[in-house]
């Protein structure tokens, strides 16, 4: 592989001469991320997208959404009969006009200011899963929750928490089954979507590639924690986390 695909341009805290501390730092996020994914029903974009965003802004986010394609069609292999495909059939045809609002959103914001929105939409997506409200999984709730996830989803590769809230109640099995089809059959539309807009560049699709062996083992790890580690406890070192990468996203958007 061509590793000069791979630098981080200008636009990120690293030069070109940094490469594989680039390669060692989003690989090891988005490692975690497919680790607490697996374990949970969601984390991958939520660890990882903001760290990424944080040394290429470029890179968001086709890359990401790239590398999280392969996660949820893993889990889908192990616990396919645990889906809620009532929910999908109502959640995934809303997810297409968010989809379509998203990828305005990326053609028309500067890297920088994608990336502060990337920030933000991590620090609600914290929010309200500390809130931890409940709202009753029905069609009007399942449509809502598609058009968000296809508008966050495609515009910051955060997608996940809008239908997260909706099962966080339901048996772990099922959450991350449902939500597993949901980002698949979500991220090949956002993908799709942003290839049409002319939004997904060489650069980013082989980064994104680039990260799959990372989402493997992530997914191995996962398997090991989730037999291992109560999911609160590692749910709330996540959140943490993110939430300490999403204010440098913001932080680095105000003051450039």
């Amino acid at each position: 592989m061509n590793t000069a695909l791979l630098e981080p341009v200008s636009l990120g805290p690293l030069g070109a001469a940094d490469t594989w501390v680039f390669v060692l730092l989003a690989g090891s996020a988005v490692l975690a991320g497919a680790a607490v994914q697996s374990t949970v029903g969601l984390g991958l974009g939520l660890v990882a997208a903001p760290v990424v965003s944080l040394l290429d802004p470029t890179l968001m986010p086709g890359s990401m959404l790239i590398a999280a394609v392969l996660l949820p069609l893993f889990t889908l292999v192990q616990e396919w009969r645990h889906v809620d495909w009532r929910g999908v059939a109502w959640g995934l045809p809303a997810r297409i006009p968010g989809t379509a609002a998203g990828v305005w959103v990326v053609a028309t914001l500067p890297p920088r200011a994608l990336a502060g929105l990337v920030g933000a939409m991590v620090l609600t997506a914290v929010a309200l899963s500390v809130w931890s409200f409940r709202v009753r999984i029905s069609p009007a709730a399942l449509v809502v929750a598609g058009c968000l996830s296809g508008f966050a989803g495609t515009a910051t590769s955060v997608g996940g928490p809008p239908m997260a809230l909706l099962y966080q109640y339901e048996p772990p099995s099922r959450v991350r089954a449902t939500l597993a089809a949901f980002f698949l059959l979500g991220a090949t539309v956002s993908l799709a979507a942003l290839g049409l807009g002319g939004q997904l560049d060489t650069r980013t699709a082989v980064v994104g590639v680039a990260a799959i062996p990372f989402v493997g083992a992530g997914f191995a790890l996962g398997n090991v924690v989730r037999r291992r580690i109560d999911a609160a406890r590692l749910r709330v070192a996540m959140l943490c986390v993110v939430t300490v990468s999403a204010i440098g996203l913001l932080t680095r958007a105000v003051l450039g």
